[in-house]
């Protein structure tokens, strides 16, 4: 079939080295960790030409050993790569069998990350990526990227021959996930729903689709600005009531928080401390 052999990521570290491997895949389908992946169901709908790109802690998005042409990304945090320093190398790779798994790709995309040597990955199969800086000259400042959006930035600009397909990017709160504040979830939504229109890449399940084109396609007699000042104004007093009702919970729970803020100074010292890092997923 003419597919990079399994392993094909080891010693990669530059963006030509990686393209020469990426460039072989009908379709690069990111997978981000999320409650809207079904993964068989994921798989069933691309060929077996797709390679699928999965993000650290993947035990959360599979049950079960992932059985197609597979790449780990693995950022970098202060202290390295999470699933180093928290020992849990073996536990995310056995998901992957050996026969169709490129490796592990080490990112880093801010200079106070860092980058681990592959002997640090158990025996996986390890490129590295550097991009620091990739994202500075646009990216919300005070914030840093996700991985997978700069994962889905670098990769249209490598210009691949095959699709790239961004599964679950929600950026939706959940019972299960969290939405991190170190990242600005709005711009990065904007951002590739706008790559997304231009082609550069597919969202799948449709969320690329705007009612609001539709709309003025049907009433071709309103400007589009109309709609979207109309957008808008919905918007502002939508968010409006919503932080008047948020006001009220603070307000109604502030005996909570103090008892919670008292219990807490309680705690002995050593429970208060925390691994050094940065979310940077």
């Amino acid at each position: 079939m003419g597919f990079p052999a399994a392993g094909s990521a080891a010693g990669l570290t530059d963006a030509g080295e990686w393209r020469e491997v990426l460039a072989a895949f009908s379709h690069i389908v990111l997978v981000a960790n999320s409650d809207a992946v079904d993964i068989a169901s994921l798989q069933a709908q691309f060929p077996q030409t797709a390679l699928f790109v999965f993000f650290n802690k993947v035990y959360k998005v599979l049950d079960r050993p992932f059985h197609g042409h597979s790449l780990l990304i693995s950022r970098g945090q202060p202290r390295g790569a999470n699933i180093v320093y928290r020992g849990e190398v073996g536990e995310v790779v056995k998901f992957f069998p050996k026969e169709h798994f490129l490796g592990i790709m080490n990112i880093r995309l801010g200079p106070e990350e860092k980058l681990n040597p592959a002997a640090d990955f158990q025996g996986a199969p390890t490129g590295h990526l550097d991009l620091v800086g990739f994202c500075s000259d646009f990216y919300t400042e005070g914030k840093t990227p996700t991985s997978g959006f700069a994962m889905a930035l670098w990769l249209s600009d490598l210009k691949l021959p095959g699709a790239i397909v961004l599964a679950g990017f929600s950026a939706r709160r959940s019972q299960k996930w969290r939405v991190v504040s170190a990242h600005d979830w709005s711009f990065e939504q904007t951002f590739l729903r706008l790559f997304a229109r231009l082609g550069k890449i597919v969202i799948h399940g449709g969320v690329s689709l705007n009612p609001y084109i539709r709309l003025a396609e049907r009433f071709s007699e309103v400007p589009p600005a109309e709609i979207s000042l109309a957008a808008a104004e919905v918007l502002s007093e939508r968010l409006g009531n919503t932080d008047a009702e948020v006001d009220k919970l603070i307000s109604l729970t502030n005996v909570i928080r103090s008892t919670d803020n008292f219990l807490r100074r309680l705690r002995p010292k050593f429970l208060k401390r925390k691994p050094k890092g940065s979310p940077g997923e």
